[in-house]
Order: C-alpha cells, then sequence, then structure tokens
C-alpha cells in the first residue's frame, strides 16, 4: 500500500476502549464499541512536517494502533473472527491528535466532535507496517513520549473489546472498505502538549521495537484564521 493517506476513504476511530483511559477522562464506560469519523485530510504521513496547534486550542495526544483495511467488510457478525483478522491489510502506528477544550464543550453542549478530531495534521501516522510484522495485534506494547519522557506505555491486551468485536460493530453500520483506516483505541496516559514539544511514538513485538511503527513529530503554531471560542 504505496500511501496510507492516498487510499483512506474514511478513518474510523474507536473511542474508550481502555479502562484506565476512561477512569482519567471521568467518561461512562461503553457496553459495546462506540466509533466517530476522522477526515483523511488529516493524516500525518511520516516526514510530512508538524502537528499544527490552532490558536485557543488545549492539544491533547493519543497514541494508537491502526488498521489498514484490505477487503470489504459488510454487515460481519462479531463471532467471525477469521473474516476479521483476514480483511487486514497491515497495521499503522498513529497518534490521534485532539482539541481537548473543543471536544469538552461539545460534550456537555450534546455537540458532534468533528471540528475537536478534524484538523489538519491531528493525525500523525507511521509508515505502513506489513502483516507479518504483527503476529498477534492483541499482544503489542505501545508507547509514545514528549521530550523524550515517557507518557502512554501499555499492552494491546489491555483493549476492553477485541479487534473483531470492532470491526464488526463499524461493519454492522457503515461499510468498510479498501484503505480505510481503523484506529483502535488509546491506553492511559493521554496529556497536552504545546509549541515546541517534540512528540515520539512506536510500538514492540516481544519486546523489540518495530522499526516502521516509529513516529516522531514537533509541535508548532498553525496560524491562520481559525481561532477557538465557545460554541
Amino acid at each position: 500500500m504505496a500511501s496510507i493517506k492516498a487510499n483512506a476513504r474514511k478513518i474510523v476511530c474507536i473511542g474508550r476502549n481502555y479502562a484506565d483511559h476512561i477512569k482519567e477522562l471521568n467518561s461512562a464506560r461503553p457496553k459495546k464499541p462506540f466509533f466517530f469519523l476522522k477526515p483523511p485530510s488529516s493524516i500525518l504521513p511520516p516526514n510530512s512536517g508538524p502537528v499544527l496547534r490552532p490558536t485557543g486550542v488545549t492539544l491533547h495526544y493519543e497514541v494508537e494502533l491502526a488498521l489498514i483495511i484490505r477487503k470489504t467488510l459488510r454487515d460481519l457478525n462479531e463471532n467471525d473472527e477469521k473474516t476479521a483478522m483476514d480483511a487486514i491489510g497491515g497495521y499503522a502506528m498513529s497518534i490521534d491528535m485532539t482539541a481537548r477544550n473543543i471536544q469538552d464543550e461539545a460534550k456537555k453542549k450534546g455537540l458532534p466532535w468533528s471540528i475537536a478530531k478534524g484538523f489538519d495534521t491531528f493525525l500523525p501516522m507511521s509508515k505502513y507496517i506489513p502483516k507479518d510484522k504483527i503476529p498477534d495485534p492483541h499482544n503489542l506494547e505501545l508507547w509514545l513520549s514528549v521530550n523524550d519522557e515517557g507518557r502512554q506505555r501499555d499492552s494491546t491486551n489491555l483493549m476492553m473489546f477485541r479487534i473483531p468485536r470492532q470491526l464488526a460493530n463499524i461493519s454492522q453500520c457503515m461499510t468498510l472498505e479498501e484503505g480505510d483506516v481503523v484506529l483502535t483505541g488509546t491506553p492511559k496516559g493521554v496529556g497536552s502538549v504545546v509549541r515546541g514539544d517534540v512528540m515520539r511514538a512506536g510500538l514492540r513485538v516481544d519486546g523489540k521495537d518495530i522499526e516502521e511503527g516509529r513516529i516522531e513529530v514537533e509541535v508548532k503554531e498553525k496560524g491562520g484564521l481559525y481561532e477557538y471560542k465557545e460554541t
């Protein structure tokens, strides 16, 4: 897959999939997977410049394992794990950047989260990781640091809803197509970054770093006409 960004028709993001992350944000624990969308224009490929913080935004990082879909999935049964896993072409690491103050306001007022998740550069991604590099996506260590200080480090075996269940629930609502990206949720440790901070992220299999999964990206100010003001 030459370009994740060029091939992505949509990005589907699983929310609240790690119990400790739910606690740190004082969120309600879901009874089944729920998801939201990010636009493909938010993808920041490797070596494509900094994450841009819009004026007035409280910017948070959320490290996540990304699935790259290779086969159409529609109305999948959650017990059909073989079909679900076979539909995954490969993986990537990602950082789901979030305008937390915009999201918090949206939650309080019952408004959509699209603005909080959808700014340009709000999804730094690693290179494509071939599927054979990750024999078990439920047994990985994800990590993220800011200025070389560890912030997030946890295993994907802590997911409350495993990947087949995620893909089934999405596909029962909307068809997953070749090139689509699915973000599988973030573990505990989310927090803020400001101008000049450098985020690094990656994943380990059996204690070994996967080179294709490395992310390194700086935060800079966006500038331009947008400025956060209460809705």
